[in-house]
């Protein structure tokens, strides 16, 4: 609670309603907080209710306020305006602040003979350089293209050395490469090769296939009817790689597409940047944790833009989802630009996929940091959207009752971290409290133990026995094998516990595989959502296989147990103590009369006839 907050509350009860922009500050007086508002009272009377509903960092934030500033807009226009300066100016530590991955790049060309063209961070050692290129993400594309195009090596066998020692890579069977390793190329068509490519970089693919021409046709008159093809395929890849674009050139002739990905702690946001139908540049940034947004593209669009001359803005920018105030944001920009700017979402087509791409780019960044897959990011992105969390789930756990009829009746718990399956983590429960078939008490008996057991861990003394017990850690997100009905038994309980997890079952259609995604009072579709129905699948598919797997090895086991206690003498309880200490039929067999006698506390003739039976159980 801030000590502050009854002034802060007397201040802003005679605020002004006008639009503007407030500066939070702290006790140092120090800027921590720049934000526009449409009705400077209603919002910062927002920020200090007595019981706000604030997200955690809200809450941070307005913990540190000690006092704040405003100042008066003419229109809502003039306040965003405003509010993207002060920012630039200030920096405050909970708003976006914008830091890009940029540095310099090049591209190099090696000495001769038998020179590699690639992306370089900086122009050391022997070569030629290209660049400077503000983008890394333009000189590595570009670089990759032209390798492809003109079919040079890019694997590290050294030439000519290599000459004839080993068999041509994948690449050389693909027609990515001409095989320089075979040693059938000569140094002097390699680097008319190396020039042509240069000369792609330099000056486009126009001009290089207007010299390339010259010198098939020229090379036709002579009858060397093998450089002439070799020109030719030349030609070919490079007219090819044209078409591609020009198909993308209606829909990005001047366009920016921005995308984000979120992980439990980080954002990061990717722009393409297309200009004359190609992809120009790239930038990714990455969002600070401290940084107050709900939708993070709200507060990066004004911010980014505004660091932009106006030669630099596209007519379009595709995003994935619209800012709350889209007219705002376009007028700005329209004024900056001195020209029209349109800001869409699309759904479908061309320009959806490139929006795809955007996230995509944006994920493989974010997959960086965090030691998973773009996809894997990716997923439980989409999967915390489509379930309204405020934060992709890190840790899922999911539940499913497995039994044949009434008997042998269990559950299995599996963990998914980031992603992917925790199988430490992975537990097995035997229902206890029931003697029926009931699925629903049977998940509450299993919800109830378990975190009966996360309150057990939290009251641990010992820190290293607290630190490696899986149940002592909270899931974000809860997944019930079950419908609807599965959800409404549970919730209770976890109220009852005074825990606040986010609940939902998994639906499966006839043929057992998910159809959607259940909550208390409904269902939400994930069909179309496919990063995140895949996730789903592999959720419920090992849930179900870790359950029912259980489920076989007790019903297995029960019915040794039964058999065993035809010998007399060998009741229920001797049994299952037999069971337990030689876990598999392979170890029972294997035991001698007298560690049966032991184990089962029996008498010899006994243990010889309990001998006598297991060797008469077959293996499997």
């Amino acid at each position: 609670m801030n000590p502050r907050l009854p002034y802060l509350q007397r201040k802003t009860a005679v605020l002004t309603t006008e639009p503007g922009v407030y500066i939070m500050k702290n006790a140092q007086e120090k800027i921590i907080y720049i934000g526009k508002a449409k009705n400077l009272r209603n919002r910062v009377t927002s920020y200090f209710r007595d019981h706000p509903d604030h997200t955690p960092k809200t809450a941070q934030m307005v913990s540190q306020v000690y006092d704040y500033d405003f100042i008066v807009t003419a229109s809502e226009y003039e306040a965003l305006v405003l509010e993207c300066s002060l920012i630039k100016q200030h920096k405050p530590r909970y708003n976006i602040l914008l830091k890009d991955d940029k540095g310099y790049h090049y591209i190099k060309i090696s000495p001769p003979p038998y020179a590699r063209i690639t992306a370089e961070l900086r122009a050391d050692g022997e070569g030629t350089f290209l660049g400077p290129y503000m983008s890394g993400f333009t000189a590595r594309q570009t670089v990759n293209a032209v390798n492809r195009m003109f079919q040079l090596p890019t694997c590290t066998r050294p030439f000519p050395e290599s000459f004839r020692k080993e068999r041509p890579c994948l690449y050389y069977h693909i027609g990515q490469c001409m095989g320089v390793c075979k040693g059938n190329i000569s140094e002097e068509a390699y680097a008319e090769a190396v020039n042509d490519a240069v000369r792609f970089i330099k000056n486009g693919g126009d001009h290089t296939v207007t010299a390339l021409e010259e010198r098939m046709h020229a090379a036709a008159d002579r009858l060397d009817f093998e450089e002439a093809a070799r020109l030719r395929d030349r030609i070919a890849a490079i007219r090819k790689a044209g078409e591609k674009q020009d198909i993308m050139d209606a829909v990005t002739a001047d366009t920016d597409v921005i995308a984000t990905a979120e992980s439990n702690d980080t954002t990061v946001i990717a722009v393409l940047i297309y200009r004359d139908g190609r992809l120009y540049d790239q930038n990714t940034f990455q969002i600070s944790s401290e940084a107050l947004s709900e939708q993070p593209l709200d507060d990066f669009l004004p911010q980014y833009y505004s660091t932009r001359s106006g030669g630099d803005l596209p007519k379009t920018v595709l995003v994935e989802h619209l800012p709350a105030e889209p007219e705002l944001l376009t007028a700005m920009l329209a004024e900056r630009a001195g020209h029209a700017v349109y800001i869409e979402q699309p759904v479908r087509g061309a320009r959806h996929r490139l929006v795809l791409k955007a996230k995509q780019n944006a994920g493989e960044k974010l997959s960086i940091n965090a030691g998973r897959t773009g996809r894997e990011l990716l997923a439980l992105e989409e999967l915390g959207r489509a379930l309204g969390l405020e934060k992709p789930p890190v840790r899922i756990e999911s539940y499913d009752i497995s039994n044949l009829s009434s008997s042998a009746m269990v559950a299995g718990m599996v963990v998914f971290e980031n992603g992917r399956p925790l199988k430490n983590a992975y537990r097995r429960f035997s229902i206890k409290e029931l003697t029926g078939q009931n699925d629903y008490a049977a998940m509450q008996e299993v919800i109830r133990r378990r975190f009966s057991e996360y309150f057990k861990a939290q009251a641990e003394t010992d820190e290293t026995a607290k630190a490696v017990n899986e149940f002592g850690v909270l899931p974000d997100l809860i997944l019930l094998d079950g419908g609807s009905t599965h959800v409404g038994a549970i919730a209770p309980i976890l109220a009852e516990l005074g825990l606040d997890i986010p609940l939902f079952g998994m639906v499966k259609d006839q043929k057992h595989r998910t159809r959607a995604i259940a909550t208390n009072g409904g269902e939400i579709a994930v069909r179309e959502k496919q990063a995140a129905f895949n996730l789903l699948t592999r959720i419920q598919d090992e849930v179900h296989r870790f359950a029912i797997t259980y489920m076989k090895t007790k019903h297995k086991k029960s019915s040794y147990a039964l058999t065993l206690t035809q010998i007399p003498g060998i009741g229920e309880k001797k049994a299952q103590k037999l069971l337990l200490t030689y876990k598999t039929r392979a170890q029972l067999k294997a035991a001698t009369p007298e560690q049966l006698a032991k184990t089962a506390g029996v008498r010899p003739e006994t243990a010889q006839q309990l001998f006598a039976l297991i060797q008469e159980l077959p293996d499997t």
